[in-house]
């Protein structure tokens, strides 16, 4: 690689391990190639450090690492108690500097070894991440497809891994297109089997350094069902209970399983896990809901799963609807309380009660006013316009004083037996107020004697006392 060679004469190096390596004076290709690869990994973040290995015979002297498009390689003499590989640390903060592609080769007496294949050295977190979905659902059916969509507010070209899975030059890749406002990259994954199970997340690179990378994604958990028997699942105390109880979902296999999974149909919330014991022959899970509400209610399925590989499924259970009835909806009845009490419920009757009271009073109140002043006004007006023989008229000083006169008047022509009352009233003076309340009757001899002399009779008025002033 000494001497200024040119990228082209790299690439046949990597391809066909034929030519010499310059600078060289054995012949190349004569040995199996070694391996390379980086720790902690090829996909290190902007500033951390990272250190490549290759590893080659034990018989190596020397080990010499490439990059493309440096013109010196990296040598490294091999320590006499690790012959069989040599360390190379970039000790300086990962950048944009160091990404791109390496291998190498060691050098024996007999001659150098063919390259390693290449190493592809990626630096992330230079721009802001993606996003990461799966459409129609995460929950894909083995033998069915699945669309992995990465969003991202700029174009460039869209990376695909699967944790665990392939290094990055063996990464799905994608160009983004612009629609609705933002760039979309698609893959396309199917027909799918346990293989594509796990943990996906996906980068946007650069347009013009494929090897600057963004932050990641947010991880997607994709799932494969049908992977072992489907299992059953039951309600207890049953598929139809009222609002506020306690409802057992048992999800239970006649396989050695460990792990159990529930899940609401049309829920965007992930399923319910629940570990249990292993067991050689069968194995049940419960899952618990409640206090319940109306919420709860829908269609549940269940899967089992093996806590080694907890991304392939089972089958999915049948379904089970799960009713949910009885009283306001959102509003669950606790078993303590299940009804409202009598005197909450008769509470609107009672207000109605007192507000028809109130009213009759009211009534009655304003009944007696009128017939007060109506009877005050009659006796007023009749002493006014014929005074009685006798009596000399005067004015009175006060409407108490006027009703007191009047009623002196109607008391001389009762009976004997009255005396006693008209001289009570009249004692108390102008602080009592009274009330006319009606007309004494007289004697039907009086009447005629009174019609035919061609005078009214006189119809004296009764007071009562009604306050003390």
């Amino acid at each position: 690689m000494g001497g200024g060679a040119q990228t082209p004469a790299l690439t046949a190096l990597l391809c066909l391990g034929l030519c010499r390596v310059p600078g060289d004076g054995a012949q190349a290709g004569t040995l199996p190639k070694p391996s390379i690869w980086a720790d902690p990994g090829p996909l290190v973040a902007v500033g951390s450090p990272v250190t490549l290995w290759c590893q080659g015979s034990l018989q190596a002297e020397v080990y010499r690492v490439y990059k493309e498009g440096s013109p010196q390689p990296w040598e490294m003499q091999a320590q006499q108690d690790s012959k069989h590989k040599a360390d190379f640390p970039i000790t300086t903060s990962m950048s944009s500097y160091h990404t791109g592609q390496y291998w190498c080769v060691y050098r024996t007496p007999l001659g150098l070894s063919q390259p390693s294949d290449p190493l592809t050295l990626v630096v992330t977190g230079m721009f802001p991440a993606p996003s990461l979905s799966a459409q129609p659902s995460p929950v894909v059916a083995s033998g069915g497809h699945v669309y992995l969509s990465c969003g991202s507010d700029e174009a460039g070209t869209a990376h695909l891994l699967k944790e665990g899975g392939a290094a990055p030059l063996h990464s799905l890749e994608a160009w983004f297109s612009h629609g609705a406002g933002v760039w979309q990259a698609t893959f396309l994954l199917g027909p799918v089997d346990g293989t594509h199970g796990g943990i996906y997340r996906c980068y946007r690179a650069h347009t013009n350094y494929p090897h600057v990378w963004s932050l990641p994604s947010n991880p997607l958990e994709l799932q494969v069902t049908g992977m072992y028997r489907n299992p059953s699942l039951q309600a207890q105390p049953g598929p139809s209970v009222p609002l506020g109880v306690m409802v057992a979902l048992r999800c239970g296999s006649e396989e050695a399983m460990d792990t159990f999974l529930l899940h609401k149909v049309g829920s965007g919330a992930p399923p319910q896990r629940l570990r249990v014991s292993g067991s050689a022959t069968a194995a049940q899970a419960t899952f618990t809901l409640g206090p319940v509400t109306s919420a709860h209610g829908g269609t549940y399925r269940c899967y089992s799963a093996h806590s080694t590989n907890p991304y392939l499924w089972s089958w999915p259970s049948y379904p089970l609807q799960l009713e949910v009835s009885g009283g306001p909806e959102g509003q669950p009845l606790t078993p303590t309380e299940p009804n409202p009490t009598p005197a909450v419920s008769g509470l609107p009757q009672l207000k109605v009660l007192l507000g028809v009271s109130v009213a009759a009073f009211l009534s009655l109140c304003l009944l007696l006013l009128f017939l007060l002043l109506r009877a005050r006004r009659h006796c007023k007006g009749r002493s006014e316009s014929e005074p009685r023989k006798g009596r000399r008229p005067h004015r009175s000083a006060s409407p108490t004083a006027e009703a007191q006169e009047g009623l002196g008047a109607a008391m001389k022509h009762r009976h004997p037996e009255d005396s006693p009352l008209d001289t009570q009233l009249q004692a108390e003076g102008p602080q009592v107020t009274y009330a006319q309340l009606s007309h004494t009757l007289q004697p039907e001899g009086t009447r005629a004697t009174s019609s035919r002399s061609g005078q009214l009779p006189e119809e004296p008025c009764v007071y009562a006392a009604l306050a003390v002033h």
